[in-house]
Formats: structure tokens, sequence, C-alpha cells
């Protein structure tokens, strides 16, 4: 046992180099159809663990309802739902794409995805663009509006920022994660400073484009007025990371997190494409008035990519303002990211959090250590409501579900034990 905790042990810290070595960068914007591998007309991508139809939450059930609208295959809810419980419709996680998607996490053939290049490694990762807050697909709404909100990424601001990317020659998504940590977000469910360097980085090549000046404006106030925007490019480039690691020979590093409303699901890197699954928890957190915890649906997303790679939760120390989203007090935010560092191999060498005295982040975290410890990883989050068609109503904190890296580790230990 002591040779093999020693090829662990050396295992991880590659897996560590690796996230952290790990260089994600904007490439492309292109249709999902065009960029993910295995997409189909009538492919549907979810966040998390796979789950049937007969099992899906009410959220992840609307987002697929809204799709089938949006892609013209349903004309309305009920024919959307009669279609996708058919079985003509093939569901499939996001993470078995070299995609990920945020909350419900549904992904259709048109929907422009950012394309994301790790240039330390070659692999690619691919995320849909943010819609904003509240009344949106990725929390299960599907009405009028929510349509034609995500017609127009289509046809305006996808294409648009298609061109803008094509002139800037590729943008450095890790400089600006590490940019924003300085500047108080922890690029999970707080992206203010990094939605306005991206934008930074994106108007003067809109500028050098053909873009007409209403475009550019229209596009420009988009992006500037949801402060989330910068979400689904974080989420890519963490992927782009976690990926250098998956099927990593005698590592216990876990290198996929993720959540479909039904269940927690999370993979390890010694251990490839194997889901460890439990029930998602249920988050503490603030709610928009009118909602309460009764109304909520278990936790979704695969936005935990984010903590996988040692960001959002993991990095609340920089980020106090946070709690006025998610609970709690900057205090706790603090104990968080420190707590953190218990369960991870590495502190991160780019990404620096100024309120513990630039130390990095806590990166790569080992199976062993949170079933050692009983500490499980901390998590922030969106919440939605439990019924299809309602949306965001709040956003709170929890843990991930010890039973997933208790039988994880059972499994890994047979396997290489």
């Amino acid at each position: 046992m002591s040779k093999l905790g020693q090829r662990i042990d050396q295992a991880n810290v590659v897996a560590a180099e690796r996230l952290m070595d790990s260089q994600p960068v904007l490439i492309d914007v292109s249709p999902a159809a065009e960029a993910i591998p295995g997409m189909t007309p009538k492919s549907i991508l979810h966040a998390g663990p796979p789950v049937a139809w007969e099992r899906m939450c009410g959220p992840v059930r609307g987002a697929i309802m809204g799709a089938l609208i949006y892609e013209g295959l349903a004309n309305s809810p009920e024919e959307a739902r009669e279609l996708a419980a058919s079985g003509e419709i093939h569901f499939d996680p996001c993470h078995h794409h070299q995609a990920v998607g945020p909350m419900a996490g549904v992904v259709s053939s048109s929907m422009p995805v950012w394309v994301v290049l790790n240039k330390s490694f070659g692999n690619f990762a691919y995320c849909t663009l943010n819609e904003g807050l509240g009344q949106v697909l990725r929390f299960g709404a599907y009405s009028r509006e929510v349509i034609q909100r995500l017609i127009w990424m289509r046809r305006v601001l996808g294409p648009s920022l298609k061109k803008a990317v094509a002139i800037s020659g590729g943008i450095n998504l890790k400089n600006i994660i590490a940019q924003a940590l300085q500047m108080g977000d922890e690029c999970h469910n707080r992206n203010v400073a990094a939605t306005l360097l991206f934008l930074k980085e994106i108007l003067p090549h809109m500028l050098d484009s053909d873009l007409d000046r209403s475009t550019i404006k229209e596009v420009s106030e988009f992006i500037s007025g949801n402060v989330h925007f910068f979400l689904n490019l974080s989420m890519a480039a963490c992927k782009a990371a976690a990926d250098s690691i998956l099927g990593l020979k005698d590592s216990s590093v876990v290198c996929t997190m993720a959540r479909n409303g039904t269940d927690f699901g999370l993979r390890v890197a010694g251990l490839g494409e194997w889901w460890f699954t439990a029930p998602a928890g249920s988050p503490q957190g603030l709610y928009f008035p009118g909602y309460t915890q009764e109304d909520a649906n278990p936790d979704l997303g695969d936005s935990t990519i984010s903590e996988t790679v040692g960001i959002g939760g993991f990095a609340m120390a920089s980020a106090p303002a946070i709690v006025k989203f998610v609970g709690g007090t900057p205090t706790d935010a603090l104990e968080y990211t420190r707590e953190m560092y218990e369960i991870c191999v590495a502190k991160h060498r780019d990404l620096q959090l100024p309120a513990l005295d630039f130390l990095g982040t806590p990166v790569a975290i080992d199976l062993r250590r949170v079933v050692e410890t009983g500490i499980a990883p901390i998590i922030n989050t969106g919440i939605a409501h439990k019924e299809a068609g309602v949306g965001q109503i709040g956003a709170g904190i929890l843990r991930a579900p010890m039973e997933c890296f208790q039988e994880a580790l059972i499994v890994f230990g047979d396997q290489y034990g």
C-alpha cells in the first residue's frame, strides 16, 4: 500500500500541474451542430450525469421543451413534452461531448457555443452563451420572450461575436479569470469584473469588423447589462482544464462534479468516464421575493466545473460581496476557501487571492482527502423553481454529497489496490 500511495501521490502532482498549466483560449463561436462532436438535429445535451426523461426534474424538462420549440421541432409546450417523452430525442450529458451547461445545461443543435482550446494540451471545450438571470431557458423557462431571446442570440449575438473573436486571434480566458479574482469575482456566481474585462477585450475587435454601429451597440448593451455573461466562458475554460486529466492513470483527483437536478455526479481522473452519483442536495440561500425553499428544485448544473478546478466556491475568499447573493458573511467566504485547502493537492500558482496574502486557490481535489477528513467540497449555486417554466428564484450554498466520494474511493481501491 505504501508503493500504491506513492504512485497515487505522484499521479496527483501531475494532475495538479496539468490543471495549473492549462491555457484555455477562446478561438471561435459556432452553432453547436458544427462545433460539438456527436451533435445531431435531434440531440439535446443536459447538465450533470446521465438521466432519462422519466427521472428529469422540472427545470430540465422545461428547458428541453423550450429547446424543442426554439429548434422548430415542436409548436407548443404540449407538443414538446410529448416529443421529449417519445424516445425520438437523444439525451446525453454535456460532459460526454466535451461541453458544459449551466443549471439545466440544455444544448440543442443550432445554439451558438463558445469554442475554447486548451493550448497546453490540445483539447477543446464548449459552452452556450449566457442568457442572463431570471426567466431564462437554463432555469427551465420557455415563454415566448425566452424563445425570442434565444433566436436573437442565434441570429445576432453569436455571429457578431464570431467575427470579433476571429479578428482577435484568440482571447486568453485564464488571464481574465486571474485578473477577475483580484477584483472581487470568484467566477462562478460573481462575474461582474470578468464580464467587463471580457467586454474590454472584445469591443475593439467588434469595432474592427464589418458589423454596423447599431449591432455593436446592441451586443455591447446585452453583455454589459448581464453581469453573469462571463460565467459560460469561465465554465468552458474550466472544462478545458479538467479534461486534461480525464483518464490519468493512478490519479485520485476529481475531474468532474455536476448535477442534473435529480442526481449529483462526479468522475475521478484515474477512473475515466465512470460516474458516481447520489441524490442532488438542496442549497441554503437567499430567495427572490415571493419564493421560499419549498419552491426550490434540488441543485443542478455543470457550473461546479468551477469548483472542480479551484475557483467558484473554492475562491470565495476573493469575493466577499458574493454573500449578498448566496447568503452568509464575508468571514464565511474566507473560511470556505481556507477549508478547501484541506482536501486539495496544491495551491494554484496563477490564480491568486488578495484576501489570503495572494495565496493560490485550492486546486486538485483529492478523493482520499475528502473521505479521510469528512470535508465535502463547497459549492455556490443558483436556485431554480422546481416546476418547469418558472425560472430562477434565488441563489445559495451547499456541499457535495459525501456518498459519491465514498463510493468512488471504494471502486478506486478495487481498481488499483
